[in-house]
Protein backbone atom coordinates (compact mmCIF):
# COMPACT_ATOMS: atom_id res chain seq x y z
CA UNK A 1 0.00 0.00 0.00
CA UNK A 2 1.32 3.47 -0.93
CA UNK A 3 0.78 6.64 1.11
CA UNK A 4 1.95 10.23 0.90
CA UNK A 5 3.54 11.71 3.99
CA UNK A 6 6.04 14.06 5.57
CA UNK A 7 9.49 13.15 6.90
CA UNK A 8 9.34 14.38 10.51
CA UNK A 9 12.52 12.83 11.87
CA UNK A 10 15.78 11.51 10.51
CA UNK A 11 18.39 9.78 12.60
CA UNK A 12 21.10 7.32 11.62
CA UNK A 13 19.71 6.66 8.16
CA UNK A 14 16.22 5.84 9.48
CA UNK A 15 13.36 8.08 8.33
CA UNK A 16 10.17 8.63 10.31
CA UNK A 17 7.32 9.56 7.99
CA UNK A 18 4.01 10.93 9.19
CA UNK A 19 1.17 9.81 6.93
CA UNK A 20 -2.53 9.96 7.86
CA UNK A 21 -1.60 10.74 11.50
CA UNK A 22 0.53 7.59 11.76
CA UNK A 23 4.35 7.70 11.89
CA UNK A 24 6.07 4.97 9.88
CA UNK A 25 9.70 3.93 10.25
CA UNK A 26 11.18 3.88 6.74
CA UNK A 27 14.34 3.38 4.76
CA UNK A 28 15.11 5.12 1.48
CA UNK A 29 14.88 3.36 -1.86
CA UNK A 30 18.35 2.24 -2.95
CA UNK A 31 18.12 3.87 -6.38
CA UNK A 32 18.02 7.35 -4.79
CA UNK A 33 21.78 7.03 -4.37
CA UNK A 34 22.24 6.61 -8.11
CA UNK A 35 20.16 9.75 -8.67
CA UNK A 36 22.28 11.66 -6.10
CA UNK A 37 19.12 12.23 -4.05
CA UNK A 38 18.91 12.01 -0.27
CA UNK A 39 15.51 12.45 1.39
CA UNK A 40 15.65 14.99 4.23
CA UNK A 41 13.44 16.18 7.04
CA UNK A 42 10.58 18.30 5.69
CA UNK A 43 10.37 16.37 2.42
CA UNK A 44 6.95 15.33 1.14
CA UNK A 45 7.34 11.71 0.12
CA UNK A 46 5.51 8.62 -1.07
CA UNK A 47 6.07 5.48 0.96
CA UNK A 48 5.41 1.81 0.33
CA UNK A 49 4.03 0.33 3.54
CA UNK A 50 5.22 -3.21 4.20
CA UNK A 51 3.47 -5.14 6.97
CA UNK A 52 5.99 -6.61 9.40
CA UNK A 53 8.90 -4.94 7.58
CA UNK A 54 10.47 -1.50 7.41
CA UNK A 55 8.51 0.66 4.97
CA UNK A 56 10.28 2.22 1.99
CA UNK A 57 10.37 5.80 0.70
CA UNK A 58 9.76 5.36 -3.03
CA UNK A 59 9.40 8.98 -4.19
CA UNK A 60 10.46 12.46 -3.06
CA UNK A 61 8.17 15.22 -4.30
CA UNK A 62 9.58 18.46 -5.66
CA UNK A 63 11.01 20.76 -2.99
CA UNK A 64 10.32 24.47 -2.75
CA UNK A 65 13.46 25.04 -0.69
CA UNK A 66 16.44 23.18 0.74
CA UNK A 67 18.95 24.19 3.38
CA UNK A 68 22.20 22.27 3.13
CA UNK A 69 23.47 21.97 6.69
CA UNK A 70 21.44 20.97 8.57
CA UNK A 71 19.52 19.40 5.70
CA UNK A 72 15.93 20.57 5.82
CA UNK A 73 13.43 20.93 2.99
CA UNK A 74 10.32 23.01 2.36
CA UNK A 75 10.67 25.61 5.11
CA UNK A 76 8.01 28.30 4.96
CA UNK A 77 9.64 30.59 7.53
CA UNK A 78 13.09 31.13 8.96
CA UNK A 79 12.50 32.95 12.25
CA UNK A 80 15.47 35.10 13.31
CA UNK A 81 15.30 35.70 17.06
CA UNK A 82 17.28 38.69 18.36
CA UNK A 83 17.37 40.46 21.72
CA UNK A 84 17.43 44.26 21.77
CA UNK A 85 20.04 44.07 24.55
CA UNK A 86 22.04 41.54 26.57
CA UNK A 87 23.30 40.55 23.99
CA UNK A 88 22.95 43.52 21.66
CA UNK A 89 21.70 42.70 18.17
CA UNK A 90 24.27 42.18 15.43
CA UNK A 91 22.65 43.76 12.36
CA UNK A 92 25.19 42.25 9.97
CA UNK A 93 24.27 38.74 11.12
CA UNK A 94 20.55 39.49 10.88
CA UNK A 95 21.07 40.80 7.35
CA UNK A 96 23.14 37.76 6.40
CA UNK A 97 20.34 35.46 7.50
CA UNK A 98 17.69 37.49 5.71
CA UNK A 99 19.79 37.31 2.54
CA UNK A 100 20.26 33.54 2.88
CA UNK A 101 16.51 33.07 3.41
CA UNK A 102 15.74 35.19 0.34
CA UNK A 103 18.31 33.25 -1.67
CA UNK A 104 16.77 29.93 -0.65
CA UNK A 105 13.18 31.02 -1.31
CA UNK A 106 12.25 31.00 2.39
CA UNK A 107 10.32 33.87 4.01
CA UNK A 108 12.45 35.52 6.72
CA UNK A 109 10.74 36.61 9.95
CA UNK A 110 12.57 38.93 12.36
CA UNK A 111 11.68 38.79 16.08
CA UNK A 112 13.00 41.13 18.77
CA UNK A 113 12.90 40.01 22.42
CA UNK A 114 13.73 41.65 25.78
CA UNK A 115 11.66 44.68 24.77
CA UNK A 116 10.86 45.19 28.47
CA UNK A 117 14.49 46.28 28.94
CA UNK A 118 15.01 48.56 25.94
CA UNK A 119 12.94 50.06 23.13
CA UNK A 120 12.93 48.15 19.87
CA UNK A 121 11.41 50.96 17.78
CA UNK A 122 14.57 51.87 15.86
CA UNK A 123 15.28 48.25 14.97
CA UNK A 124 11.69 47.59 13.94
CA UNK A 125 11.81 50.66 11.70
CA UNK A 126 14.88 49.31 9.85
CA UNK A 127 13.24 45.99 9.02
CA UNK A 128 9.81 47.41 8.31
CA UNK A 129 11.53 49.40 5.56
CA UNK A 130 12.93 46.16 4.16
CA UNK A 131 9.43 44.75 3.86
CA UNK A 132 10.00 41.62 5.97
CA UNK A 133 7.69 40.50 8.75
CA UNK A 134 8.83 41.94 12.11
CA UNK A 135 7.54 41.04 15.58
CA UNK A 136 8.31 42.35 19.06
CA UNK A 137 7.80 39.90 21.93
CA UNK A 138 8.13 40.35 25.68
CA UNK A 139 8.97 36.85 26.93
CA UNK A 140 8.26 37.84 30.55
CA UNK A 141 4.60 38.62 29.83
CA UNK A 142 4.04 36.91 26.49
CA UNK A 143 3.04 40.21 24.89
CA UNK A 144 3.32 39.99 21.11
CA UNK A 145 3.62 36.20 20.97
CA UNK A 146 0.03 35.60 19.85
CA UNK A 147 0.53 37.61 16.64
CA UNK A 148 3.62 35.57 15.80
CA UNK A 149 1.88 32.31 16.66
CA UNK A 150 -0.94 33.07 14.21
CA UNK A 151 1.62 33.48 11.43
CA UNK A 152 3.20 30.09 12.11
CA UNK A 153 0.01 28.01 12.26
CA UNK A 154 -0.09 25.50 9.44
CA UNK A 155 3.48 26.30 8.35
CA UNK A 156 6.89 24.65 8.62
CA UNK A 157 9.21 27.00 10.50
CA UNK A 158 12.69 26.97 11.99
CA UNK A 159 14.08 29.28 14.65
CA UNK A 160 17.62 30.61 14.76
CA UNK A 161 19.33 32.90 17.21
CA UNK A 162 22.42 33.16 19.35
CA UNK A 163 22.57 31.96 22.95
CA UNK A 164 20.91 34.38 25.36
CA UNK A 165 18.46 36.03 22.95
CA UNK A 166 15.44 34.30 24.51
CA UNK A 167 14.76 31.78 21.76
CA UNK A 168 13.77 28.98 24.15
CA UNK A 169 11.52 31.27 26.20
CA UNK A 170 9.91 32.50 22.99
CA UNK A 171 9.10 28.95 21.86
CA UNK A 172 7.58 28.27 25.30
CA UNK A 173 5.42 31.38 25.02
CA UNK A 174 4.26 30.38 21.57
CA UNK A 175 3.69 26.68 22.17
CA UNK A 176 3.30 25.83 25.86
CA UNK A 177 1.57 22.60 24.78
CA UNK A 178 4.99 21.15 23.99
CA UNK A 179 5.35 20.78 27.78
CA UNK A 180 9.06 21.53 27.79
CA UNK A 181 10.83 23.73 30.28
CA UNK A 182 13.42 26.17 29.02
CA UNK A 183 16.35 23.86 29.69
CA UNK A 184 14.69 21.03 27.82
CA UNK A 185 13.89 23.28 24.88
CA UNK A 186 17.54 24.32 24.80
CA UNK A 187 18.56 20.69 24.70
CA UNK A 188 15.97 19.92 22.03
CA UNK A 189 17.29 22.78 19.94
CA UNK A 190 20.67 21.16 19.73
CA UNK A 191 22.79 21.93 22.76
CA UNK A 192 22.35 18.42 24.19
CA UNK A 193 25.08 15.82 23.75
CA UNK A 194 23.03 13.33 21.78
CA UNK A 195 21.11 15.53 19.34
CA UNK A 196 23.82 16.44 16.85
CA UNK A 197 22.82 13.86 14.26
CA UNK A 198 19.08 14.09 14.77
CA UNK A 199 16.81 16.38 12.78
CA UNK A 200 13.19 16.46 13.91
CA UNK A 201 9.93 18.34 13.36
CA UNK A 202 7.68 19.17 16.30
CA UNK A 203 4.00 18.93 15.37
CA UNK A 204 1.99 21.85 16.73
CA UNK A 205 -1.50 21.41 18.18
CA UNK A 206 -3.01 24.10 15.93
CA UNK A 207 -1.29 22.75 12.82
CA UNK A 208 2.19 23.19 11.44
CA UNK A 209 5.66 22.17 12.57
CA UNK A 210 8.77 23.63 14.15
CA UNK A 211 12.08 22.29 12.89
CA UNK A 212 14.17 21.09 15.81
CA UNK A 213 17.74 20.80 14.64
CA UNK A 214 21.16 21.61 16.10
CA UNK A 215 22.24 23.66 13.09
CA UNK A 216 19.81 26.42 13.96
CA UNK A 217 21.50 27.19 17.27
CA UNK A 218 24.47 28.78 15.52
CA UNK A 219 24.95 31.97 13.54
CA UNK A 220 27.42 30.33 11.15
CA UNK A 221 25.70 31.40 7.94
CA UNK A 222 28.01 29.33 5.71
CA UNK A 223 26.29 26.26 7.15
CA UNK A 224 23.16 27.33 5.31
CA UNK A 225 24.62 28.34 1.96
CA UNK A 226 26.87 30.96 0.40
CA UNK A 227 25.91 33.72 -1.99
CA UNK A 228 28.21 34.94 -4.75
CA UNK A 229 28.65 38.67 -5.32
CA UNK A 230 26.70 38.74 -8.59
CA UNK A 231 23.65 37.26 -6.83
CA UNK A 232 23.84 39.30 -3.64
CA UNK A 233 21.94 42.47 -4.61
CA UNK A 234 18.83 40.45 -5.51
CA UNK A 235 18.80 39.09 -1.93
CA UNK A 236 18.23 42.62 -0.58
CA UNK A 237 14.59 43.06 -1.59
CA UNK A 238 14.51 46.82 -0.97
CA UNK A 239 17.17 47.22 -3.69
CA UNK A 240 14.84 45.78 -6.34
CA UNK A 241 13.16 49.06 -7.28
CA UNK A 242 16.55 50.65 -8.02
CA UNK A 243 18.56 47.89 -9.71
CA UNK A 244 18.84 48.65 -13.42
CA UNK A 245 18.51 52.40 -12.88
CA UNK A 246 22.17 53.10 -12.14
CA UNK A 247 24.41 55.11 -14.49
CA UNK A 248 26.57 52.06 -15.17
CA UNK A 249 25.11 48.71 -16.17
CA UNK A 250 27.72 46.78 -14.20
CA UNK A 251 27.21 48.85 -11.03
CA UNK A 252 27.99 46.92 -7.82
CA UNK A 253 26.10 49.45 -5.63
CA UNK A 254 29.15 49.99 -3.43
CA UNK A 255 30.38 53.56 -4.06
CA UNK A 256 29.93 54.09 -7.81
CA UNK A 257 28.80 57.53 -9.09
CA UNK A 258 25.21 57.60 -10.33
CA UNK A 259 24.21 54.52 -8.34
CA UNK A 260 20.44 54.48 -7.81
CA UNK A 261 20.77 52.25 -4.73
CA UNK A 262 23.20 54.66 -3.04
CA UNK A 263 20.90 57.57 -3.92
CA UNK A 264 18.06 55.67 -2.18
CA UNK A 265 20.28 55.24 0.88
CA UNK A 266 21.11 58.96 0.91
CA UNK A 267 17.40 59.77 0.67
CA UNK A 268 16.57 57.49 3.61
CA UNK A 269 14.56 55.03 1.51
CA UNK A 270 17.11 52.26 2.19
CA UNK A 271 18.59 52.05 5.71
CA UNK A 272 22.28 52.85 6.12
CA UNK A 273 22.79 49.71 8.20
CA UNK A 274 21.35 47.52 5.45
CA UNK A 275 23.64 49.03 2.83
CA UNK A 276 26.61 48.70 5.20
CA UNK A 277 25.80 45.00 5.58
CA UNK A 278 25.51 44.62 1.81
CA UNK A 279 28.96 46.21 1.29
CA UNK A 280 30.57 43.91 3.90
CA UNK A 281 28.88 40.84 2.44
CA UNK A 282 29.94 41.89 -1.08
CA UNK A 283 33.57 42.18 0.06
CA UNK A 284 33.36 38.71 1.63
CA UNK A 285 31.68 37.30 -1.50
CA UNK A 286 34.51 38.57 -3.70
CA UNK A 287 36.84 36.06 -2.03
CA UNK A 288 34.59 33.03 -2.67
CA UNK A 289 35.68 30.39 -5.13
CA UNK A 290 33.28 28.48 -7.36
CA UNK A 291 34.15 25.13 -5.76
CA UNK A 292 32.93 26.43 -2.40
CA UNK A 293 29.36 26.55 -3.65
CA UNK A 294 27.60 23.36 -2.58
CA UNK A 295 24.15 22.62 -3.97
Amino acid sequence: MNKEGLIVKLIGGIYYVEASDVVYECKAKGSFRNDNLSPVCGDRVEILIKEGETSVITKVFERKSLIIRPQLANLDYLVLVNSVCEPSPNLLLIDKFIAIAEYKGIEPVVVFTKIDKKSEDELVSIYNKVGVKVFSVDNTTGKGSEELKKLLVGKLSAFTGNTGVGKSSLINNLFPGLNLDTGEVSKKLGRGKHTTRCVELFKLSDGGYIADTPGFSSFDTKKYDIIFKDELASCFREFNDFIGKCRFQDCNHISEPGCAVIDAVNCGIISNSRHDSYVKMFEEAKTLKEWEHKH
